[in-house]
């Protein structure tokens, strides 16, 4: 971040050095100005003298200029040469000295970048100008900005793959170890019954589930943050894709004692999105209302038709998520109970899934609880909008 050098902004002062190359630019321009002075003036003198017609002319235009201005001060050619001479000197002189404080300002610029160069890239120039040099130093200072800009997002993106191939590495060895430890034993004989050996085979068939499950969620969750991810838009009716959403879970419900209601003020909500990947969202939330809504007995999925959008809540009377969660819940890998079981834990990635998808859609999701009732909360457009900018965490 730019530090307060940048916010206070100040004149470029000037060193006892440069100072003295101004005040010898002045001494020797002025020596210059009166050499060139007094060679003009010997060799218009000059010339007067061996050219009658031409003194005749300059004597004809000093009296036009008597008669029309009424003064007889054109009369003497010290009063017109010498001011003259004055006025031009003067401008010269001034010239020649902003022209050279213009370079000492710029190589004061030049210092300045050269030290952000270096690696300070929290400094910005401090200096107040004026005209181009102060476009300039605003164009550096927002070119420093962007890049610092662009410098963290790398890092943070670096950062981002670095815990993502942490968490996929522990999340894959750990099976991964059961499978080869258990297909060890089996291979070495170490099983003393049938019983023994399919208890083994088991486990290790069940930890290959595990494996194959995180490996499709991984491969879902690139697929879907890919800023040309592809959607197929169909129109269809929101309120029976639930409905039979709702059926496909009944008896796994049923098992757990849980009913499933569908509440919809509308019997039928038109609308366009992609049903495959809509379908995986709302597949996520009941499974997650499922597995985790501790204690739950009722599961409501309600829709509303606001506007131009429609709104999904999917919501337990189960456990309440603790609120330092709820902003987490829809990160990569996070898990509330903190464990990294998949039996419990699932592979952290479904939220995160069901986020990007929504966000394909140009909608968003977010997540509220309290002792009664824990609640994700869909809003999508009824036309979709695709929405390519995904927020990685």
């Amino acid at each position: 971040m730019p530090n307060n050098s940048f916010e206070n902004k100040k004149r470029i002062t000037l060193t006892s050095r440069e100072i003295s190359e101004l005040f010898a630019e002045a001494i020797v321009t002025i020596i210059l100005l009166l050499l060139i002075n007094v060679s003009i003036l010997v060799l218009f003198s000059s010339i007067i003298n061996n050219s009658p017609s031409l003194n005749d002319a300059i004597f004809e235009s000093r009296n036009i200029f008597v008669k029309n201005f009424n003064s007889t001060i054109f009369l003497s050619g010290k009063n017109i040469l010498l001011p003259l001479f004055l006025l031009l000197d003067a401008f010269i002189l001034s010239w020649r000295i902003i022209r050279r404080y213009r370079q000492m300002q710029l190589r004061h610029i030049i210092s300045e970048l050269h030290y952000i160069a270096e690696g300070n890239y929290d400094h910005r120039i401090p200096f107040e100008l004026r005209g181009d040099l102060n476009r300039i130093i605003t164009s550096i200072n927002g070119l420093v900005d962007s890049t610092v800009a662009a410098i963290e997002e790398e890092r943070r993106i670096e950062q981002s793959k670095d815990e993502l191939i942490t968490n996929v590495s522990h999340d894959i060895r750990t099976p991964l170890t059961s499978i080869i430890g258990y297909l060890g034993l089996i291979e070495d004989r170490q099983f003393h019954s049938k019983e023994d050996l399919l208890k083994y085979t088991h486990i290790a068939y069940i930890k290959a589930k595990q494996m194959k499950s995180l490996v499709e969620d991984l491969f879902e969750y690139t697929k879907v943050r890919q800023p040309d991810a592809p959607i197929s838009t169909i129109t269809f009716d929101m309120v029976q894709l639930l409905e039979q959403l709702a059926i496909d879970f009944e008896l796994e419900a049923s098992r757990k004692d849980v009913e499933i209601q569908i509440q919809s003020e509308a019997p039928q909500i038109l609308m366009t999105g992609d049903t495959d990947k809509l379908v995986r969202v709302f597949n996520n939330l009941i499974t997650n209302a499922l597995k985790y809504g501790k204690n739950a007995t009722l599961i409501v999925i309600s829709i509303e038709k606001i506007g131009t959008e429609v709104v999904i809540a999917v919501k337990n009377n189960g456990k309440m998520i603790p609120k330092h969660s709820l902003d987490a819940l829809f990160n990569r890998f996070y898990r509330v109970e903190e464990s990294r079981s998949q039996e419990t834990g699932g592979s952290g990635l479904g939220l995160a899934i069901a986020q990007s998808i929504i966000a394909l859609h140009g909608g968003y999701i977010y997540a509220k609880s309290n002792p009664q009732w824990t609640s994700f909360i869909i809003h999508l457009p009824l036309g979709v909008k695709q929405e390519r900018k995904i927020t990685d965490k």
